[in-house]
């Protein structure tokens, strides 16, 4: 009998006003800083049409963490300072690594109507890769493995780390697991995770009991973090139900962040600004 974790944190996913944007914002919240090494989690769903544009960001830079994208529907454009562009698709993963800086755009593809939803998580570095060179990995669908749950229909996505022996096409700096769970009502599983690990769960869409203890519901709980007290979650879904389990070995270093940047402290801040201005992380127009 595997042990299951306890729960440390209960929270919703609230709206955050983003540049005239509705987007929802479980974490960070006033009552939880971080999960180390996972700093931010924004959820979006909005309608594309030729009378909405939906969210479209213009170029912004980032320093010294990863941006990681999970796309559930729609189609979303990307391009950026090194001369990347690409669209991910529904189902697709992009696991960027900011480094030592690059600006960056994204928005709905040009031809896409219709609803796009996706999570952007941002996943510290340690102090020794703040500044690596930048890169990106496109992460299709279908390379991802697939590990089918314990009893049902539903299956789960490895996007990083590994589950039952399968290893998610992300390479990551520190060891990180990321899975994307499909249940169908009435499938249940458990699912192992390292002891040591920093874990959370987050309800993207439908209903799912928690380790026989918490419910999570749209607009009502949507997020737990657990204690590092057992080697499981357990999951029985009431709703056909998609959610992302995210868990990882701490950091554990100091974080010092201003909008876009994440380092290690003010001073190291104070030079991604100045680099910025001085055009050190390129341009994008």
């Amino acid at each position: 009998m595997k042990t299951l974790r306890s729960i440390a944190y209960k929270g919703k996913s609230d709206y955050v006003n983003m540049g005239g944007n509705l987007i929802r914002q479980p974490l960070p919240t006033q009552e939880l800083d971080q999960v180390d090494p996972f700093l931010l989690l924004h959820h979006y769903k909005y309608d594309v049409g030729p009378y909405s544009p939906g969210l479209s960001l213009s170029p912004h830079p980032h320093r010294g963490f990863e941006p990681v994208t999970f796309l559930f529907q729609g189609e979303q454009l990307h391009r950026d300072s090194l001369g990347n562009e690409g669209i991910l698709k529904a189902g697709d993963v992009q696991w960027m690594t900011s480094g030592s800086g690059i600006i960056h755009d994204e928005g709905p593809s040009k031809d896409f109507v219709g609803t796009m939803e996706g999570i952007q998580l941002w996943v510290n570095l340690p102090s020794e890769f703040k500044m690596t060179t930048p890169k990106y990995q496109d992460i299709k669908a279908e390379t991802m493995p697939v590990v089918p749950v314990d009893n049902g229909n539903g299956s789960i996505k490895v996007v990083a780390g590994e589950l039952n022996g399968q290893k998610g096409a992300a390479s990551t700096f520190t060891e990180i697991n990321a899975f994307i769970v499909n249940l169908e009502a009435n499938d249940t599983t458990t699912i192992l995770l390292p002891t040591h690990h920093e874990a959370l769960i987050y309800l993207v869409e439908g209903e799912t009991h928690v380790n026989d203890d918490q419910t999570l519901k749209l607009d009502q709980l949507q997020m737990l973090r657990f204690h590092k007290d057992g080697e499981a979650i357990a999951l029985e879904a009431n709703k056909n139900s998609t959610l992302l389990i995210l868990s990882g070995a701490p950091i554990e270093e100091k974080v010092a962040s201003w909008g876009p940047y994440v380092m290690n402290t003010q001073t190291e801040i104070m030079e991604a600004l100045r680099d910025y201005q001085q055009g050190k992380m390129g341009h994008l127009y």
